[in-house]
């Protein structure tokens, strides 16, 4: 029998293990993102750390949710209001992609992760079930995530979940990028309750 995991809101006391999940959910991205932002001598994961731990930002521990089981944290789950500017142009080619797979308006799963001796036991799912009961509270008709089209275990997971693709682009390669191919933007929409 499967033990039972529960869901509960990040604390900034668990920075450090978002950071260590969120690298795993961006399968590269992160690390590209963060060695830009690196104080001279700033390890990667002290970077993320330190952007987990800030508040009324984004990214930042309050907009996370953490599984818990048998004590461990072993899933996250980043997710926040997702408002388009128009305005703004992504100026880093490596990131165009991801800036223009944005959905307006949505409610956008930025990252979610579960470690790899931890998965096929419903967590994932818990995760998604988890931000979509959060999208509804504030009152979104749609969700929204970014995948990279060569992670076919996630895509499935979010297909099965009701994510369709809405569109996608062509991924920049990067050494510390781990996919080449597209990114595809999935979209749920949800039924008024």
């Amino acid at each position: 029998m499967l033990a039972q995991f529960s869901i509960r809101p990040a604390h900034k006391s668990d920075a450090r293990r978002i950071a260590e999940l969120y690298r795993i959910s961006s399968d590269g991205v992160a690390d590209y993102i963060w060695t830009k932002l690196a104080r001279p001598g700033e390890a990667i994961l002290d970077v993320g750390q330190r952007r987990y731990a800030r508040e009324g930002t984004p990214f930042s521990y309050e907009n996370c949710k953490l599984v818990e089981l048998q004590g461990s944290v072993v899933g996250m789950l980043v997710a926040f209001p997702m408002a388009v500017d128009e305005e703004y142009e992504e100026s880093d080619p490596i990131l165009v992609p991801y800036s223009v797979l944005e959905e307006d308006q949505s409610y956008y799963v930025c990252g979610m992760a579960v470690d790899e001796k931890y998965r096929g036991r419903g967590i994932g799912a818990g995760l998604l079930d988890e931000a979509e009961r959060t999208a509804r509270q504030l009152g979104f008709q749609k969700l929204s995530l970014i995948v990279f089209e060569q992670n076919i275990g996630a895509r499935r997971l979010y297909e099965r979940h009701g994510y369709e693709e809405r569109r996608r682009h062509p991924v920049v390669p990067h050494p510390l990028i781990h996919y080449i191919g597209d990114a595809i933007l999935m979209v749920k929409k949800l039924e008024r309750a």
